[in-house]
């Protein structure tokens, strides 16, 4: 199927078809990408059973794919499949899927390297079971366009002016600016049938910097595999009153700055080091040598499952019908002991 723009692929994930098999998410907007996902998501339901894949488990058992796709769940509950993230490698796989004789379980895939000249995305665009989406980062004028969208969506009236302010605050990542308009719509109990004015007050007041403790401890304790450092910053932040909501949005910024980071080492033939020294004053000096161990302990493909799971801990502070802040506190020591292990085998 020809690629689709994203109102129609945002329609399709809200109410997935039988005769669709392989969403593609393709292109640099990985924020984009996985709001997208949580699209499908939502119209799976919360009981649906969701498996992860990615291009370097299917390059070594093609047929996994079109296998997982037409098995039914132990429970009889409803199964979905992402893949995150994929690439040319996994071509065989796709081809195996779509031409399978029975699916049944949907595919979103998301591949943020992949291009229009891909041999994978290719073959997408001719098969009628596959539809392709490519997503490009936003720039300030779609950003504050998407930022008035998401508000009317979550019952909210805000001006132009408040929709850069609010974009510009994310730094134009969609992830991001769709956190901020949920905690925006939270925090004056705005919803479609109850709608509610954001002034510029509550704008500032949401925006301030986090806690008046210093956080930038825990982050570093979470990336750097610094597990005892954390049970201190955590002991700390529960001392002091500190919601775990307040740390969630500079993990996630964290998490995109090294994505950054392996972004531009791929597109420009270099290393992560010599990444980030090119991006000079963007990284403050002072946090520079605890980068630089991040972006070796966290690949691209770790950091892409890495933000999908940030996501999920910032949605949980939010919901006060969740597990809140003890599964967000379980999932940064989790995080924290992949980095550790990755440090230790680098080291090895």
């Amino acid at each position: 199927m020809k690629a689709v723009k994203r109102p129609q692929m945002e329609k399709a994930l809200d109410a997935p078809s039988a005769d669709i098999r392989l969403y593609l998410l393709y292109g640099p907007d990985e924020a984009g990408h996985i709001a997208l996902v949580k699209r499908l998501e939502r119209a799976m339901g919360d009981g649906a059973e969701r498996i992860d894949l990615d291009g370097a488990t299917l390059k070594g058992d093609p047929a996994r794919l079109a296998d997982e796709a037409a098995s039914l769940s132990m429970f009889g509950d409803k199964r979905w499949i992402r893949i995150a993230p994929i690439g040319d490698e996994s071509l065989p796989a796709v081809e195996a899927l779509l031409e399978a004789p029975q699916a049944g379980n949907p595919v979103v895939a998301i591949g943020t390297t992949l291009k229009n000249t891909s041999k994978l995305v290719k073959y997408c665009i001719g098969h009628p079971a596959a539809m392709p989406f490519i997503g490009y980062e936003p720039d300030a004028r779609d950003a504050a366009q998407i930022i008035m969208g998401l508000a009317r969506e979550n019952g909210l009236r805000l001006s132009p002016d408040l929709a850069r302010t609010v974009a510009s605050a994310a730094g134009n990542d969609r992830a991001l600016m769709a956190n901020e308009v949920e905690k925006i719509a939270l925090y004056l109990d705005a919803a479609p049938d109850r709608p509610a004015e954001v002034t510029e007050e509550v704008v500032a007041a949401l925006s301030a910097e986090t806690a008046e403790a210093d956080i930038g401890p825990l982050v570093n304790a979470v990336f750097g595999g610094d597990v005892d450092r954390l049970q201190q910053e955590l002991a700390r932040l529960a001392v002091s009153g500190t919601a775990l909501a307040a740390v969630t949005r500079p993990l996630i910024g964290r998490a995109v700055l090294l994505g950054q980071i392996h972004a531009d080492a791929r597109r420009n033939g270099t290393s992560p080091d010599q990444a980030i020294e090119a991006m000079g004053k963007a990284i403050f000096f002072k946090e520079k040598g605890n980068i630089t161990q991040q972006a070796r302990s966290w690949p691209l493909p770790s950091i892409e499952r890495l933000m999908h799971r940030l996501l999920d801990a910032e949605r949980a502070t939010r919901n006060s019908r969740g597990p809140g802040e003890v599964a967000v506190r379980q999932e940064l020591l989790t995080i924290a002991r992949q980095a550790a292990r990755a440090r230790q085998q680098r080291r090895g």
